[in-house]
């Protein structure tokens, strides 16, 4: 296949064709660079084309909550009183800096993810 940019749906189409004949090849042989200059090419695709957006900051500290088992009253202890956990959650109370960094800090939520409005 003949290395290029990817501009058009089916020029993404053929790469990930490729990739997947390839995918087995073994670093540090002809095949191997192909499929990690063809990955990178793809990232770079569709990272331009089909962006994730980042979850909402409330949603994001339920997950996490749900993951780590914890309860209201966790959440409490990381960013002070229980009624204002609850209001938190609500969405009724913004994030403060310091709960955004306490947060960040104790649940390890990326704080590009807590700064976002809601």
């Amino acid at each position: 296949m003949t290395l290029k940019p990817i501009k058009t749906e089916e020029d993404y189409n053929q790469v990930l064709e490729r990739l997947s004949q390839i995918f087995d090849a073994k670093p540090n042989t002809k095949e191997g660079d192909e499929l990690e200059i063809l990955g990178i090419l793809v990232e770079k695709y569709e990272n331009e084309n089909f962006p994730i957006e980042l979850p909402d900051p409330i949603e994001a500290i339920k997950f996490r909550m749900e993951q780590l088992n914890y309860s209201q009253n966790d959440l409490a202890e990381v960013i002070g009183l229980k009624s204002r956990a609850s209001e938190i959650l609500n969405k009724k109370r913004k994030l403060s800096l310091e709960m955004i960094r306490k947060l960040s800090e104790k649940l390890h939520i990326p704080t590009e993810v807590l700064i976002q409005a809601y």
